[in-house]
């Protein structure tokens, strides 16, 4: 499967602050990823660098096998703002006939059924939206471009929990009969856990973990019981997090667990639970463990 994406130990920094520090990350086609990050883990300034919108001071981005040179954007991609600013009197109409004369695989007929989806009046201007809406207007773009490397951030800010629903359901369906890569930026883990293949974790400029979503799931583990127990179970294991009440404490750990392993731990005492990917998220940035 060849690479869309190709980051090679790409760097920026904004005085002493290293936003993004010696990142790499390859994305294949035909899949979706996500990136996940709290506010200020640098995935803003990362998507701005793989989309052409800053420079970076040191690394290499190849987009669809071109490397990019300073001013450069990248051709076949479709990146969607958290903000986007729009001219004062446009109507979402006008946004969408300029969103299609940038974007040669755009569909003008799923768009026009998405406004329908997505409840959006096209002669309504952009200024009169709330801000939900114009998350729509972002969305509904990025899902008709059609492009072949399609970025999305953050891109259910502002919105319900149905008009969410039918962004994913939309993005799936579409997906489906119209393969390509979508990364989605966000820090809502457990809404898009049924929609992402893989997910980049972010925090402090680095790629904390890489992993498929499945395999989080089953290899992320709670673990409780008396503390001598647990001491001996955890022992070589990897742990992210872990807490002491009294006698008692509960870690969790990620890797693999075998029967043996099980019966060990039940031999222990111990409690083993699947932890809730919104929590294992929060838990690795909190503990700043690396992947190895």
């Amino acid at each position: 499967m060849s690479s869309v994406l190709e980051v090679r130990q790409v760097s920026k920094a904004y005085g002493r602050t290293d936003a993004v520090d010696s990142l790499n990350m390859d994305l294949a086609e035909h899949t979706i990823y996500g990136l996940l990050g709290r506010n200020g883990a640098g995935k803003t300034t990362f998507l701005n660098m793989i989309t052409g919108g800053i420079f970076p001071d040191g690394g290499e981005i190849a987009v669809h096998g071109n490397l990019l040179k300073k001013g450069d954007v990248p051709t076949q991609t479709c990146y969607i703002r958290e903000k986007n600013f729009y001219p004062n009197n446009a109507r979402v109409r006008d946004v969408l006939q300029m969103a299609a004369a940038f974007h040669p695989d755009w569909d003008a007929k799923f768009a026009s059924k998405l406004l329908g989806t997505f409840k959006l009046n096209p002669r309504k201007k952009m200024r009169q939206l709330s801000r939900g809406m114009e998350s729509m207007v972002g969305n509904l773009i990025g899902l008709a471009s059609r492009a072949p490397l399609t970025i999305f951030d953050e891109p259910v800010l502002g919105l319900d929990v149905l008009m969410r629903e039918r962004f994913y359901r939309m993005l799936i369906e579409d997906y489906a009969e119209h393969p390509r890569t979508i990364l989605l930026s966000t820090h809502l883990i457990d809404e898009i856990a049924t929609v992402v293949e893989q997910v980049f974790i972010m925090e402090s400029g680095s790629i904390l973990m890489h992993e498929e979503v499945e395999q989080i799931r089953d290899r992320a583990h709670m673990i409780s019981g008396l503390g001598a127990g647990l001491d001996h179970f955890l022992q070589g294991r990897r742990v992210i997090h872990g807490e002491r009440y009294g006698n008692a404490g509960m870690a969790v750990v990620y890797g693999e667990l075998t029967e043996h392993d099980h019966r060990e731990a039940a031999s222990q005492g111990l409690t083993i639970e699947g932890v809730p990917l919104q929590k294992f998220f929060a838990y690795l940035i909190e503990e700043g463990q690396t992947d190895e």
